[in-house]
C-alpha cells in the first residue's frame, strides 16, 4: 500500500490508526488504495501487536454436565456483551487435567482464565502467577485467587434440617467418592454439612448409611439399591447433586417404592430438570456464580492489573426449593 500510494509504511500505519500528523489529501490517496487493493486490517494481528488476544479462556471439567452447563451460561451473558470472544478447554480426563493450565492459559493464547470447580495445584497458582494471567475460580476457594464460592458445608445442614423438620431420623447420603481423580471436594462438603446437623440433633448417621461412587445418575442408582436393600432401610436419602438425586428416584422407582410416601429425596443445585420433575433440592446461584466471575475478570482487564485474591462479593444465599419429593415418613 505505501509503494502504491507513494508514502512511507509508518504514514500508511498513522492512516490506520486515525493518528494525526497526516494530511487530508494523502489520507485521502492512501483510503483509495487500501479499497483499489481490497485490504482490511486483521483484528488479531493489531490485538496481538498491543499484547492482547481479546479472548478469555474458560476451564471447565463435564462441561456438559448441567451445573457446569448453568455456570457457562452466565459467564456468556457477561463476556457476550464485551469485547472479548470465549475459548472453552474442557477437560473429561487426566491428561486433559495436566494439560489444562500448562498449554491453554498463557498469555498468548488467552488475556485471562476462567477456572471451574478445578482445584488448582501450587505448581499452577505459582505458574499463573508468574506469567501474569488474570485468573478467577468458579466454584472452588482459594486464599491466592479471587474466587466465586457458595458455602457447601452450610447448604449440606440446610439439607439435613429440612429432612429433620419433615420428621426424619433414618436419613442416608449418596455422593461422590471422596479420593477422586480431579480432587473434587464439594461433596465431601455438603456430608460434613449434614453429618455437623444430624450430631447438633442427637441422630445417628451409620456408616452403611452413606453411599459413595463416581458422579453420575447410574452411579446413584446402583447405591441407592444398595441403601433401599438394608434391613433398616432409610426413610430419606439426601443426594450431593440433582443428578444423583436422579438416581435415587430411578432405584426407587424400580423397587416399587412410592416417592415421598415410602421414602423422601432432597437434591443439591436446582438444574432446569429438578423443577420439571418436581424435586426438593437446595438451589444454589449457578448462573449468577458464572456472571459474577466473568465481571471479576473483565474488571480487573479493564484495570489492566490482577483480580484480588479471595472471596468474591457474596452471592444470594442458599435456599431450599420446597417441591414434593420429601414428606414426613410413614409411621
Amino acid at each position: 500500500m505505501a509503494e502504491r500510494a507513494g508514502v512511507g509504511i509508518g504514514t500508511v500505519s498513522r492512516v490506520l490508526n486515525d493518528s494525526p500528523g497526516v494530511a487530508q489529501a494523502t489520507r485521502v490517496r492512501v483510503r483509495a488504495v487500501m479499497q483499489e487493493l481490497g485490504y482490511r486490517p486483521s483484528p488479531t494481528a493489531r490485538n496481538l501487536s498491543l499484547g492482547r488476544t481479546q479472548t478469555l479462556g474458560v476451564i471447565a471439567p463435564f462441561f456438559t454436565s448441567p451445573s457446569v452447563v448453568e455456570r457457562l451460561r452466565g459467564i456468556d451473558d457477561v463476556v457476550g456483551g464485551s469485547a472479548y470472544d470465549l475459548t472453552l478447554f474442557n477437560i473429561e480426563t487426566l491428561d486433559q487435567r495436566r494439560a489444562a493450565l500448562r498449554r491453554f492459559a498463557r498469555r498468548d493464547r488467552v488475556d485471562g482464565v476462567i477456572v471451574i470447580s478445578l482445584p488448582l495445584k501450587p505448581g499452577e497458582v505459582r505458574a499463573l502467577h508468574r506469567d501474569r494471567v488474570p485468573t478467577v475460580l468458579i466454584d472452588v476457594a482459594h486464599a491466592l485467587l479471587p474466587n466465586v464460592a457458595i458455602d457447601d458445608v452450610a447448604g449440606g445442614a440446610m439439607a439435613a434440617r429440612h429432612l429433620l423438620e419433615a420428621g426424619h431420623r433414618q436419613i442416608a447420603f449418596v455422593g461422590d467418592v471422596e479420593d477422586n481423580p480431579f480432587a473434587f471436594a464439594s461433596s465431601q462438603r455438603r456430608l460434613d454439612g449434614l453429618r455437623r446437623e444430624l450430631l447438633e440433633a442427637g441422630v445417628t448417621l451409620p456408616a452403611s448409611y452413606v453411599r459413595r461412587g463416581p458422579f453420575g445418575r447410574e452411579s446413584a442408582l446402583e447405591l441407592t439399591r444398595e441403601l433401599l436393600a438394608l434391613g433398616r432401610r432409610p426413610t430419606a436419602i439426601f443426594a450431593a447433586s440433582d443428578v444423583q438425586a436422579f438416581g435415587v428416584l430411578d432405584a426407587a422407582a424400580r423397587v416399587g417404592l412410592a416417592v415421598p410416601g415410602d421414602l423422601s429425596v432432597i437434591g443439591f443445585d436446582d438444574i432446569e430438570l429438578a423443577a420439571a420433575i418436581g424435586l426438593t433440592t437446595v438451589r444454589q446461584p449457578l448462573r449468577e456464580s458464572g456472571r459474577v466471575g466473568a465481571r471479576l475478570l473483565l474488571q480487573a482487564l479493564d484495570r489492566e492489573e490482577q483480580p484480588t485474591p479471595g472471596p468474591a462479593p457474596r452471592l444470594p444465599e442458599l435456599e431450599i426449593v420446597v417441591r414434593r419429593t420429601v414428606s414426613q415418613p410413614v409411621a
